[in-house]
């Protein structure tokens, strides 16, 4: 829990810090993308220091490759239930948000050409509010859920930025399921997307 707090702490820093003009203009930069193939090659240092990790992938069972469907399905139902409790919005424009699956860069824009800047901007939120909540909450649903539960909440963020907790949560031995699950739900996210915008 206290690594996702420094995770979040750096994160409120960067607003500050964005909101005092303390720092150059970097939105027109590819920092963010440096840093995330930085962040992602020491995570493969990590994988390839323990040669067990692919080896214990191997071992586990072959359910584990419906996890990302699961995610999806999960995903969709939560939103489809949500969007009752909620006036103004149709079924599809909440099913839209939710299958961002915290892909908020892609499916924020997505959403904004097809919905408009003002659910394109409740997609962005919600989508950094799901990444957020796996950075905090990814030891507690370790625990609770077990070692899959962080994987299924982070959504399309499990291959990139949620990728670090989870090993260190769940465990080395999920590290390439975190992968594969990411991979599935972030390719699915603007086939979703569009579908649902266009209902």
């Amino acid at each position: 829990m206290k690594g996702s707090l420094v995770i979040v702490g750096f994160f409120a820093l960067g607003v500050l810090c964005g909101l005092g003009d303390v720092l150059p203009d970097l939105s027109q930069t590819d920092i963010s993308f440096y840093a995330l193939c930085a962040l992602m090659f020491c995570v493969g240092i990590s994988v390839g220091n323990d040669p067990q990790t692919l080896g214990s992938f191997r071992s586990l069972s072959p359910r584990l490759i419906l996890l990302p469907f699961a995610t999806i399905l999960g995903t969709l139902a939560g939103t489809a239930v949500i969007s009752l409790l909620l006036g103004g919005r149709t079924l599809g424009d909440c099913l839209a948000v939710g299958s961002g699956f915290g892909y908020y860069s892609l499916s924020s824009i997505f959403i904004t050409e097809y919905r408009g800047a003002e659910l394109g901007t409740v997609a962005l939120l919600a989508n950094i509010c799901r990444e957020i909540i796996t950075l905090l909450a990814a030891p507690l649903l370790a625990r609770v859920f077990g070692p899959l539960a962080p994987i299924s909440a982070g959504g399309a963020t499990t291959m990139d930025t949620t990728l670090p907790i989870i090993a260190r949560t769940s465990g080395q031995q999920f590290v390439v399921v975190s992968i594969f699950h990411g991979f599935i739900v972030d390719f699915s996210v603007p086939f979703l997307v569009t579908l649902f915008c266009s209902l």
